[in-house]
């Protein structure tokens, strides 16, 4: 009965490796390709955004029938005709939308990285406090340099900061498929061993 069920755990787990790894390779490709071609991928990201956000106006315009009242019926309207008319523009313009997107990319590097400045000279008891001061150092510095190249960042900050992403996400995955691959191997010798001992 426990030979089964080590079989069964076996065969998922070698499954699940295999799913990670052949993901992480995948994304890898994906993110390359991204790289290689950051106006492209960025006008897709805008074009998403659009089509998600046209996607949370119907969300809203359906909630809209079944909000409590007449203040939350117009709250649900307002925030389905701004999502809509955000969508919409996105996709009729997705070159512009770029730009829109890049801006708040700016907007969202400088937030992000003087939040980490701060918590990391707030926490200076922590022992990793300078590694939160030297991350959001770098945010705070890829802001100023897509805000001083803007708007000509536009054509490529979303596009390659996407590919980036994906990249990392894509080698993170392959190798843990890869560290699963040789766990299984592990314990396959190690049961066979077992088994013969």
């Amino acid at each position: 009965m426990s030979t089964d069920t080590s079989s069964v755990v076996s065969a998922d787990t070698q499954r699940s490796w295999r799913y990670l790894l052949g993901a992480g390779v995948l994304i890898t490709v994906l993110g390359l390709i991204a790289i290689a071609a950051p106006f492209v991928t960025g006008v897709a990201v805008s074009v998403l955004l659009g089509a998600l956000l046209v996607v949370g106006a119907l969300g809203h315009a359906v909630n809209a029938f079944s909000a409590g009242g007449v203040a939350g019926t117009v709250w649900q309207v307002a925030l389905a005709a701004i999502y809509a008319v955000a969508g919409i523009s996105l996709l009729a313009n997705p070159v512009l939308g770029l730009t829109t997107v890049t801006i708040l990319l700016i907007v969202y590097f400088a937030v992000e990285g003087l939040v980490e400045v701060a918590m990391g000279v707030g926490t200076r008891s922590d022992p990793n406090w300078p590694w939160y001061v030297v991350s959001g150092t770098v945010s705070v510095g890829l802001a100023v340099l897509l805000w001083a190249g803007f708007p000509s960042t536009a054509a490529w900050a979303v596009g390659l900061l996407t590919g980036v992403h994906l990249l990392s996400t894509g080698l993170l995955l392959a190798y843990v498929g890869y560290t699963g691959r040789r766990n299984v191997a592990a314990s396959g010798e190690a049961t066979g061993e077992a088994r013969a001992g």
